[in-house]
Formats: C-alpha cells, sequence, structure tokens
C-alpha cells in the first residue's frame, strides 16, 4: 500500500498507524545514534590501529556529520514528491551498506567512505522521520519532537554501553562495535519498510514547492535559526563527538561519560511537554545555551571522575533540548517550509559541526597537546623506538620506527620537535606494542597532552554560546512584548 494523501489519526480511514509509525521511526533515529556512539567510542582505536592524527580522526567523525547534511540538502525536499517511506528505504539501505565498509576497512579512505554511507544514511532518516512526526501529530510539534528525538541520545547510551560491556568482556575489536549498528536497522526496516504512510502536512495543506522554498529561504525568522542551528549543533555535537577519546586519554572512561550525558539528555527530552509549557520554546533555548555555556566551560577546565560527571552533567541539561526544539520552532513559526525547512536545518547543523566543528576542535587539540609534550622525555623514547622497532619483524613496529626517525631528524634540522608528527610518531609506537615497555612509556606521555588539547577544544566553543544567549534572549523578548509564543498553523485541504 503507498502513502496515504490524507491525515491520518491513531488509526484513521487512510489505515495509517500512528503508534507504529512512530515507534519505527524512533528505532530508526536509535540506529543513527548507535551509529554516533560506536563510532565515537572507536575513535582511539581508530588513531592507534591506522596510526591517523587528530585532524585525520576529527575528518572520520566530521565525515559521519556532514555527510548527514549532504543527504538532507538533497532528499529532504523530496519527502512530498518520492514520500518518507522511500527515504526510509533508501536510508535503511544506507546503514547496511556504510557498516560493512567500515567493518572491512583498511585505512582513512575507506573508514572515511564507510562513516560518510552511514551519515546519509542518518541523514534520510531525518528527512523522513521529522516530518513524519509534524504530519502525525500537528497540534503537539515540539513536544513530540522532542520525544522523537529522545532516541538520539537513547540509541547513544544503548550503543555505548554495549562498546563498554564488550570491552569489559574482552571483546574488544571496534569492527564488533560498528556491526551493532546493523541491529536496529534491521528492526526499522521490518517495522517500517512496508507500512502505509501520511502525506507531509504540506502535501495535506496543498503547500506548493514553489511555497516551500520562499518560506524556506526567503523567511527572516528561518534565515535566524539557521544562523543559530549551525551554532546549537556545534556546541551539542561537536563536543560529544569528541568526549570518549578526551577523557579517555586522561585515564577517564569517556565512553561512560557520553553515556551519563546522553541518558540525561534522553530522560529529559520525554519530560519535554512540561519544560516547553512553562518557559515556551524560545524560552527553552534562551535557558540552554546559558546553561551549556557553564557546562562547557567547567569541562574545559575540571578532572577527577566526580568533577567531571559533575561538568558533563550540566553540560547535559544545556544541550538536551536544542536540536527537537530548533526543528519544533521552524515547524510551528514557519509551517509553510515543510520538509525542506527542517531538511534545512539538519543540513546546516551537521554540515557546519563536520566540516567545521568537529575538524577544527582536532586542529587544537593537536596544537595543544604538542605544547604539553615534554622535548626531553619524547626524544629518549623515540631514540629507544628507532634502536629497539627498528630490528623488529613486525610492519607495525617498522612503521613506528621510521616515524620516530624521521621526528628526530625534523628535530634536529630545525630545533624543535614537529607538530603533530610527534603525537603521531608516538601514537605509531603505542599501536605498534612491540615493546610493551616502551609502548607504556609513550602512553603515560602522550595520553596527558592529548586530554589538555581535547579540553582546551572545548573551551573555544564557550563564546558561541555567548552568541546564542543574545539571539535567543532577543526572541524570547520579542515573544514576550508580541503576548506570548505564538504557533502559526496549516489547514488541510479536503
Amino acid at each position: 500500500m503507498g502513502e496515504a494523501s490524507a491525515g491520518a489519526g491513531p488509526q484513521g480511514s487512510t489505515g495509517v498507524r500512528a503508534g507504529r509509525l512512530f515507534f519505527g521511526s524512533c528505532v530508526a533515529l536509535v540506529a543513527t545514534s548507535v551509529a554516533f556512539a560506536t563510532v565515537g567510542a572507536i575513535m582511539l582505536a581508530l588513531k592507534r590501529e591506522f596510526v591517523l592524527t587528530n585532524e585525520e580522526v576529527g575528518w572520520i567523525g566530521g565525515a559521519a556529520l556532514w555527510g548527514f547534511a549532504v543527504s538532507q540538502l538533497v532528499f529532504a525536499p523530496m519527502a512530498d514528491t518520492l514520500g518518507m517511506r522511500t527515504l526510509l528505504r533508501m536510508a535503511f539501505v544506507g546503514h547496511l551498506a556504510g557498516a560493512l565498509t567500515m567493518i572491512f576497512a583498511t585505512g582513512f579512505a575507506t573508514l572515511f567512505a564507510g562513516a560518510l554511507v552511514i551519515a546519509m544514511a542518518n541523514g534520510l532518516v531525518e528527512a523522513a522521520c521529522n516530518p513524519l512526526v509534524a504530519a502525525l501529530y500537528p497540534e503537539n510539534k515540539t513536544v513530540k519532537l522532542n520525544q522523537f528525538h529522545v532516541w538520539f541520545p537513547g540509541g547513544v547510551v544503548i550503543g555505548g554501553l554495549a562498546a563498554y560491556a564488550l570491552d569489559a568482556a574482552g571483546v574488544g575489536a571496534w569492527q564488533i562495535k560498528i556491526a551493532l549498528i546493523l541491529i536496529p536497522t534491521l528492526l526499522y526496516g521490518a517495522l517500517l519498510l512496508r507500512e502505509p504512510f501520511p502525506a507531509t502536512e504540506g502535501v495535506q495543506a496543498g503547500v506548493s514547492m514553489g511555497e516551500m522554498f520562499r518560506a524556506a529561504l526567503t523567511t527572516p525568522l528561518m534565515l535566524v535559526m539557521l544562523v543559530a542551528m549551525a551554532m546549537t549543533a556545534s556546541v551539542e555535537l561537536g563536543p560529544n563527538r569528541w568526549v570518549p577519546a578526551v577523557l579517555e586519554a586522561g585515564g577517564v572512561a569517556g565512553i561512560l561519560v557520553l553515556v551519563w550525558i546522553n541518558g540525561l539528555m534522553a530522560v529529559m527530552r520525554y519530560r519535554a511537554g512540561t519544560i516547553v509549557h512553562r518557559l515556551s520554546p524560545t524560552g527553552v533555548l534562551l535557558a540552554s545555551a546559558l546553561i551549556s555555556g557553564m557546562g562547557l566551560l567547567a569541562l574545559s577546565y575540571v578532572s577527577g571522575t566526580a568533577a567531571i560527571f559533575g561538568a558533563a552533567t550540566v553540560f547535559a541539561v544545556g544541550v538536551c533540548y536544542f536540536w527537537p526544539t530548533m526543528l519544533g520552532v521552524v515547524s510551528e513559526r514557519i509551517p509553510k517550509s515543510g520538509a525542506l525547512g527542517l531538511g534545512l536545518m539538519g543540513t546546516v547543523g551537521m554540515a557546519t559541526v563536520g566540516l567545521v566543528t568537529a575538524p577544527l576542535m582536532g586542529r587544537v587539540a593537536d596544537r595543544y597537546a604538542h605544547e604539553r609534550l615534554p622535548a626531553e622525555e619524547v626524544t629518549v623514547v623515540l631514540e629507544r623506538a628507532v634502536m629497539v622497532l627498528g630490528n623488529a619483524p613486525s610492519p607495525d613496529a617498522q612503521v613506528a620506527a621510521e616515524a620516530a626517525r624521521s621526528v628526530l631528524e625534523a628535530h634536529a634540522t630545525a630545533g624543535a620537535l614537529p607538530s603533530p608528527a610527534t603525537a603521531n610518531a608516538l601514537r605509531a609506537i603505542i599501536a605498534a606494542d612491540a615493546d610493551p615497555e616502551l609502548s607504556a612509556e609513550a602512553q603515560t606521555i602522550l595520553g596527558p597532552a592529548d586530554n589538555y588539547g581535547g579540553k582546551i577544544s572545548f573551551r573555544y566553543l564557550v563564546p558561541v554560546c555567548g552568541v546564542l544567549v543574545l539571539i535567543f534572549g532577543a526572541m524570547y523578548l520579542r515573544d514576550r512584548r508580541a503576548g506570548g509564543y505564538r504557533v502559526e498553523r496549516l489547514e488541510a485541504t479536503a
């Protein structure tokens, strides 16, 4: 049965089952978030096994984000014409293909390609499911979008705990962690791919493609929201992408901190109705900007497990409502923008994080980590690596020895250790694991430096929160002067 041409209730005459579609959409979102969690959980392993720089790892993590943006930009406008079920079928194929590509990756290029395909599948899920939720619940969009987006942090919790459990059980292969993506993928495929879908709100109301594009591209509020989305996504997803690797470098179980952050986000999004109705959507965004700035600042300074979890709690409270409330405001205040408006919001948010924020945070981390490397101790470890690993039979040991030799030659020529080659040579020594004592010494030097550099990269995002306070503060005051937050509605045509 194809997609219905009219809206549907829980069990309307069109045969559309709202409850099943909403549940299936949540499972599809779990697939996207499990992908996010597992890629985040394996970043340190990838960096060591494939001898990657922080910037290269940032590009892999970034591909998992800006690929989402490309997918949203291309396919969100097609939700009205192709139908939301067709987009979800394409997402299903993408999740399978991307996960398998990463599992059998041989280096940076195939890791990058697999992450990109997974991200495009993630974008297809949101391109279909955000307008689907809006069409199923037109009277309560912001609250239902928050409850739908419970399952992004909820899936991160599921994926993160599964990855941690695999490590604890001694099944630490990163390929198995990536394979976790396949479980929710197969489940949402079974739930949704044969189910009848409603038409989008725009189709139901007779909004033409031209009207949708004009509303999405020329409305002043839409332009403001797109700029704000670039910043809110950076504040939420940029640090979340780096939390496991940064904290693990400092000796803290970073994946558990990520699980804690996302568990809090899931609980708070589920209870979003009370908060949204009490503060209004623009009030929620203003409070979120203030609190997330404080949380990021704290994360960039604190050390010790208790202090880190405390700062992570503040950060989670700050960012939990950003993404779904931004979508809700656009859908409620600029309803004619339809699926295109929601897609553009996701596109701008993920593209900014993937192409700018994640690589920039990696570059900042490389720079400040290098400044914390003790030159004399590093030189001793590199000299030992050349002698010990240069004669080892392992190809990884040979690679590490050559990397150490190159850094020592550059040091002799320039009088300073090169960045980021020095940290990369230490990673190669750790990854080779040909001499446990030498690997331990390299880790003892590199861990605190990587931890420090990563924390400084968090601090670089704090001023963004200040700009968001100004934007959302102005929106909130404007709503107050107008008598409160108001929702614009589209009337369905016969």
